[in-house]
């Protein structure tokens, strides 16, 4: 992925066979609302690539997920489980894999930002690496005390960062949070980061990484950014998308509220592939809302 020169944006995207008409439908709004020098990078596993390769384009490159995984990692038969040669126990979960992947893939890439999107995302406006800047500077999300006592999970994930990074264990109180929907990672501070882990703790960082029985790639680098390079000055607290992160079903009249009460200049539109929501009620309250966007436009031109 060298090409000698740092483009502005990429944008990654880890995916699999069940979420393949997804993943069609975000590929797609890439292809609209990105500009014609910014590439696809989808990720799927070996037995996935005949599927997906319909999508492979000049700007759509797909890829095998061990492309970015050590010789180390075997995957286990039959489940969604990986075993790395380098510290077999315990199995490396799928969902930290992919993580680990994302990791992999962004610090390769030679552009200045790069738009991590999972495949129940679609954008809905034109996105640049400038929809990032605040005053000139790429920002990043970043939400204080937003990890409070409701999110136990969120802790554990700030300790694995800490723990990796090498610092003391998380304070007392509220924490910040990094978890957001679009995420943008520069891939110079990404490289960066998996350079400390490997000097903290003594080995690869992808088996520093995929031992880890809890964690968050995004807190990760958030806590990285925060607590070893002393932060930054461009920073933003509100999400960039109209998000349903919830693993609970939506009807079409429940979506349209959701997307006619966002503020109007989100990005993209996320709905969780775990809440269960039909493909077709997910497309139609998606192109309903397009056709909205569209037709505001052309009125503010008229």
């Amino acid at each position: 992925m060298n090409s000698g020169t740092v483009a502005d944006l990429a944008v990654v995207t880890p995916s699999y066979l069940p979420d393949l008409e997804l993943c069609e439908d975000l590929n797609r709004s890439v292809m609209e609302m990105t500009a014609t020098e910014v590439t696809h990078h989808i990720i799927v596993p070996a037995k996935d690539l005949p599927a997906f390769r319909h999508l492979a384009n000049g700007r759509t490159q797909i890829h095998d997920v061990r492309e970015f995984l050590p010789r180390t990692f075997f995957k286990a038969p039959g489940v969604n489980v990986w075993v790395n040669a380098a510290r077999p126990w315990p199995p490396v979960r799928g969902w930290i894999t992919q993580q680990v992947v994302k990791l992999a893939i962004v610090a390769r890439l030679d552009v200045q930002g790069a738009l991590l999107l999972d495949s129940d995302s679609v954008l809905i406006r034109p996105v640049t690496l400038d929809s990032f800047r605040i005053n000139g500077r790429i920002g990043m999300y970043r939400l204080p005390a937003g990890v409070d006592r409701s999110l136990p999970g969120h802790r554990l994930w700030h300790g694995s960062a800490r723990e990796l990074l090498g610092l003391a264990p998380p304070p007392e109180g509220d924490l910040a949070d990094y978890i957001c929907w679009p995420c943008l990672w520069e891939p110079a501070v990404v490289r960066g980061l998996i350079d400390h882990i490997e000097e903290t703790t003594g080995m690869r960082w992808t088996t520093a990484v995929a031992r880890q029985l809890r964690f968050s790639e995004m807190m990760l680098y958030g806590v990285y950014v925060d607590e070893v390079l002393g932060g930054k000055d461009a920073t933003f607290t509100q999400m960039q998308g109209i998000v349903h992160s919830d693993e609970v079903a939506l009807n079409l009249p429940q979506i349209r509220d959701l997307l006619n009460s966002a503020p109007g200049n989100k990005l993209l539109v996320m709905l969780s592939a775990k809440a269960g929501i039909p493909l077709a009620t997910r497309r139609q309250a998606i192109q309903e809302f397009l056709d909205q966007l569209s037709d505001t436009s052309r009125t503010a031109e008229q």
